[in-house]
């Protein structure tokens, strides 16, 4: 069976990352599926819309998923991707844009936030 070296790489590259940078394509990506919903919902594409909301919701659980709460920062991480999915769900079962119009901005920040850590972190 021949193997895709295009797959290898990505395989490789995902493998290599620090935790840092994974967050960051975490949130990149999810950022990425709720500009695609947005404009599947203007668009009326409402099965592309639902993947696009159900890949975007499967990373925030995710996210929820690793945090580690010895930490009091992740209660408050915990309940702010909680109310991340609860716009998700709400976006995708009335196909609406306004809860994704809201959340974006705050996951962006957040990816932000998380890049500019990271970075503090790799130097001392």
């Amino acid at each position: 069976m021949a193997v895709n070296p295009y797959e290898a790489y990505k395989k490789q590259s995902v493998l290599t990352m620090t935790q840092g940078e994974m967050l960051n394509k975490l949130y990149e990506e999810a950022v990425k599926q709720l500009e695609f919903a947005q404009v599947y919902i203007e668009n009326k594409d409402f099965a592309k819309t639902n993947d696009s909301l159900k890949r975007a919701q499967k990373i925030i659980l995710h996210l929820r998923s690793t945090l580690n709460f010895q930490y009091e920062i992740s209660n408050n991480l915990a309940s702010l991707y909680d109310y991340f999915v609860q716009r998700i769900v709400e976006a995708n079962v009335k196909k609406n844009v306004a809860p994704l119009k809201e959340i974006t901005p705050m996951i962006k920040e957040l990816k932000d936030t998380f890049a500019q850590a990271d970075k503090l972190a790799r130097k001392g």
